[in-house]
């Protein structure tokens, strides 16, 4: 290890707007519009949403501020702005993936950099610096902590990772020094948190503990603005966060390539609103339905083979088979499987078929099996091996990506189609504004002027 902590605080440091490659910069703004959509809706959809804000106003943290959080028409102080905004932009699961870290950035990046963008009168384009920055903090140290393994000793690394790359946001705004980030950095090692036994019980807490890191972040940065002492070596340091949270860390892949190679081209978006592990067996189950015509009556079996990280996820069929929540949908290869299989598609809106006795039916026919062919030599595990069974035959198809990665990234009209369609409902006419703002954020002189289009 050869101080990683101080190597990005450097880099984040010393970003400029002008170093940053315009097809960086566009693709962060497609980015953060797409998760902007998810937490817009989830405002009013998302179940946990309710209990967020009643712990609030109990510990009477729900005092006016000037932050805003999207879908809401009260403006909030900047950490809990942060909070809601993460938390928020995740309840759906339909924000965006890393898949080489199998994170998603978005989550804990943007509020950060929005909620102290506002504080501080940023401009447009320091926000848009700032959300890169984190991006790239977030999805490398993702890398280096290695997903398998992290995943393995029970992490969360959208929380975990999450919590340095919304420090970082919030430190590029401040305008923090290398020492200074430097510190934020080590008070980020004590507040990195996210444990994946949410999966067990469908629990809230995946969505709470992303809202946590936006939030930390932010208190991490504005202590260290303040000549809080942190820890030193907070990432490489022999109790930091790659020795204490993976058996397999990469220290290398922090600072490969950094500022020439951006992670942030790397991170693909979300065609269905359940877990990325989902995502390529079920492109590979509505195209074969398409294509064979396939009947929910005609099917004797499916089998679905995934990346063992997707199996810890998703495929445990004691717990995951039927699910009862909407958290364990969005973790269950067999009933995202089942209703894709079933109508041909899968949004949000199909989670009122929890509990259906035709999609539960279904599910029952689906074994779901660790594929080698998905291990060995491959980037990023988030590929599947679909065979289904009829009275004509084996069916097989192996997707190596899901649609949405880098290679298959939709183009700007699928993206403002989704991002409107979860905004649509909530903000009404303002949606197209927003997007349009969002879009063009490098034209503001204040961010404040294209956020508050997000207030209900």
């Amino acid at each position: 290890m050869a101080d990683e902590t101080a190597t990005l605080a450097a880099y984040v440091a010393n970003l400029k707007f002008e170093d940053i490659p315009q097809e960086v910069l566009a693709r962060a703004k497609v980015l953060t519009l797409d998760f902007l959509g998810s937490a817009i809706r989830a405002r009013r959809d998302a179940e946990s949403t309710p209990s967020l804000l009643k712990m609030l106003e109990a510990l009477a943290l729900d005092g006016g501020g000037n932050s805003t959080v999207f879908g809401d028409a009260k403006t909030w102080t900047p950490a809990v702005a942060a909070l809601l905004n993460g938390a928020l932009g995740h309840s759906l699961d339909f924000d965006d993936t890393h898949a080489d870290s199998s994170l998603h950035p978005s989550a804990p990046v943007v509020p950060a950099a929005f909620a102290v963008g506002e504080l501080v009168g940023a401009s447009g384009r320091e926000v848009l610096t700032a959300i890169v920055a984190g991006y790239e903090v977030c999805c490398r140290l993702g890398n280096a902590l290695d997903p398998t393994s992290h995943y393995a000793r029970g992490f969360h690394p959208t929380a975990t990772a999450g919590t340095y790359g919304a420090a970082a946001a919030a430190a590029k705004l401040f305008g923090l020094s290398k020492a200074q980030i430097i510190a934020a950095f080590g008070v980020s090692g004590s507040q990195a948190a996210g444990s994946l036994q949410f999966l067990l019980n469908g629990a809230w807490n995946k969505r709470y503990q992303v809202g946590a890191a936006a939030m930390n972040g932010v208190i991490a940065a504005t202590l260290a603005r303040n000549d809080f002492v942190g820890a030193s070596e907070s990432i490489e340091g022999k109790h930091g966060l790659l020795v204490g949270y993976s058996d397999d860390a990469h220290p290398d892949k922090a600072v490969a390539g950094l500022g020439k190679t951006y992670e942030t081209m790397k991170i693909g978006v979300k065609p269905y609103p359940s877990c990325r592990y989902t995502h390529a067996a079920l492109d590979a189950l509505i195209a074969m339905r398409r294509e064979h015509n396939l009947t929910p009556d005609q099917i004797k079996r499916v089998e679905v083979g995934l990346h063992r990280n997707g199996i810890t996820l998703t495929g445990d069929a004691a717990t995951k088979r039927h699910p009862t929540s909407i958290v364990g949908g969005q973790f269950s290869m067999f009933f995202t499987g089942a209703v894709a299989l079933d109508q041909g598609r899968f949004g949000w809106d199909d989670y009122e078929r929890l509990g259906d006795p035709a999609v539960d039916a279904l599910a029952d026919k689906f074994d779901v099996v660790q594929d080698d062919r998905l291990e060995i030599g491959r980037s990023h595990p988030f590929g599947a091996r679909v065979a289904i069974t009829t009275e004509d035959g084996v069916h097989e198809r192996l997707y190596a990506d899901p649609s949405g990665e880098p290679n298959s990234f939709p183009d700007a009209q699928a993206m403002a189609q989704k991002f409107l369609t979860l905004a649509r409902p909530v903000l009404n006419g303002r949606a197209e504004q927003l997007a349009d703002a969002i879009l063009s954020l490098e034209r503001f002189d204040r961010v404040e002027k294209a956020t508050q289009l997000g207030r209900q």
